[in-house]
């Protein structure tokens, strides 16, 4: 698998590009506002066919370019369907200086799936708390988990926005401790870690049964 990255956006999200090295088939992942651009160049630099656009929730600071990717692309969206309302309708906050168009999901990134290009398979794990449809994209064959906003480097999404549960946040973060140590973390704001890198307050986390206060 190719990929590339680039941090995008008033809040700095991280969008990714993935690519089977064979077939040029690829998606992207969290395409925020402003991705187009970036995203229609890597495409034709490296003569990439984007097959789909993964948002791995659907606050608009990781759907926001959806709409304009997908009309330029061809690609289909996909997102979890707890969270397909909030790109149907995007809510955006007040002190956003643009609009988020909205965009129709068509693929449904529901637990125990898979995100399929060219022979590249990623596992869909189901992990609300920051949202309802939170989701995160495991790779098992790359050693990769992308994992939106439900894992940071050093913290976890927040569970107080609407959507947010500290108790299913406690229990995806659970999940996600008994991975081994060397699985790579991509988050979906921040910097790359691993599951070893933050197992100390992941098993913290795991013993207490709750957040951190």
């Amino acid at each position: 698998m190719e990929s590339v990255h680039r941090v995008v956006g008033l809040l700095a999200t991280n969008v990714h590009i993935l690519a089977d090295e064979a077939t040029r088939e690829a998606i992207a992942i969290d395409t925020a506002i402003p991705s187009l651009d970036w995203v229609r160049g890597e495409l034709q630099a490296r003569e990439w066919t984007l097959k789909l656009i993964v948002s791995t929730h659907g606050h608009w600071d990781h759907m926001g370019d959806n709409a304009r990717v997908a009309e330029h692309t061809g690609a289909q969206i996909a997102v979890h369907p707890l969270d397909a309302y909030r790109l149907t309708d995007p809510p955006v906050p007040t002190w956003a200086p643009f609009e988020i168009p909205p965009c129709v999901p068509a693929v449904d990134l529901a637990e125990g799936g898979e995100v399929r290009f060219g022979s590249v398979r990623l596992e869909v794990l189901h992990t609300p708390g920051h949202t309802e449809g939170s989701v995160c994209l495991l790779g098992r064959d790359q050693g990769r988990l992308y994992s939106g906003d439900t894992l940071f480097a050093g913290s976890f999404g927040r569970v107080d926005l609407p959507g947010g549960s500290a108790e299913a946040m406690v229990a995806s973060l659970d999940r996600l401790r008994r991975f081994d140590d060397g699985l790579v973390v991509l988050p979906g704001h921040g910097m790359t870690t691993s599951i070893g890198r933050e197992r100390p307050w992941l098993e913290w986390i795991a013993r207490e049964g709750r957040l951190p206060s």
